[in-house]
């Protein structure tokens, strides 16, 4: 995202989880504000992320997504939508930091494909 609002409320809650600070109505009304911004900044994608991405958080107290795998070019599609639904059996707060620099750079082809398989795995949870 370029907008700078949106960009100081992804570096605050980073900052925060750095400090191991975890709150998740604080990390959800932060989202929610991004979401907002991306909104009026016409991404779909990442407006229907940090929606799912906040709704997880509120529902499981925990973000219990995992990093998604890199897709082997070899890798048939049953075995690709294995690889990028897994879960974590515990709060994956790597996975939330690395899932907050996505969405601080949507130039990258690969951190867009990276957020629609957090989309994906977020719908099957």
């Amino acid at each position: 995202m370029e907008n700078k609002n949106a960009i100081k409320l992804i570096e605050k809650i980073q900052k925060n989880l750095l400090q191991d600070k975890f709150d998740v109505s604080e990390i959800v009304e932060d989202l929610k504000k991004v979401r907002e911004i991306s909104m009026q900044e016409n991404l779909p994608t990442v407006t229907k992320s940090l929606r799912l991405a906040y709704e997880h958080l509120e529902n499981n107290k925990a973000f219990l997504i995992s990093i998604p795998a890199d897709i082997e070019e070899n890798e048939s599609e049953e075995e690709t939508q294995e690889e990028i639904s897994r879960f974590s059996e515990s709060n994956d707060i790597e996975s939330l930091e690395y899932y907050l620099s996505l969405l601080t750079d949507l130039s990258k082809k690969n951190n867009v494909l990276d957020i629609k398989a957090y989309n994906e795995a977020f719908l099957a949870f």
